[in-house]
């Protein structure tokens, strides 16, 4: 699937309740499927599966989360490749595609999700201003389907943003 770049998001900020019941509901999805799920996070630092695993019982289908801030960890993680991250920089639509395919390469679980961006204050630039987050979604042997979101806000308001979003991607994969 082609990316999807979408800009300057107007959603409201997502308040923990609100990401804990995106959680329940993709949890009844992937029960009822026996689907698994794996993480593979940069700028949310892990949030997207400690959103997951505050769920009861996800040691069903959540499968692990990978913690990649640095490029070394991506690349030594999921094996993302030296020439992406040097070609397309951390932030970008390949480096999703390969951080949520080295995901699932690592992991027994049939769905994946990357997240890289820049949540500031500090990092960004012109191309790639403070809020820029690229999101991939995978489906073991399928493709990644990646998204650009612009968000607004402080870094917690654009981590939040991004929690949210990756967890609403994941929904939508898993019910298709």
């Amino acid at each position: 699937m082609p990316a999807k770049s979408v800009n300057f998001s107007t959603d409201p900020i997502p308040s923990d309740r609100q990401l804990t019941q995106l959680a329940e509901k993709l949890a009844r999805q992937l029960a009822e499927k026996s689907l698994a799920i794996v993480t593979a996070e940069s700028c949310t630092g892990g949030w997207i599966a400690q959103t997951l695993t505050a769920v009861a019982g996800s040691s069903v289908w959540f499968d692990r989360g990978f913690v990649t801030y640095s490029n070394q960890a991506k690349q030594d993680m999921l094996g993302v490749a030296d020439e992406t991250l040097q070609q397309h920089g951390a932030v970008s639509k390949q480096v999703v595609q390969e951080m949520a395919q080295g995901a699932l390469n690592n992991s027994p679980a049939q769905l994946a999700v990357s997240v890289s961006g820049i949540a500031g204050p500090g990092g960004g630039s012109t191309d790639k201003p403070v809020g820029t987050v690229w999101f991939g979604w995978c489906r073991q042997g399928s493709d990644a389907y990646c998204e650009h979101k612009q968000f607004n806000g402080d870094r917690e308001a654009i981590r939040r943003q991004a929690v949210a979003h990756a967890l609403q991607g994941l929904l939508d994969l898993a019910s298709a």
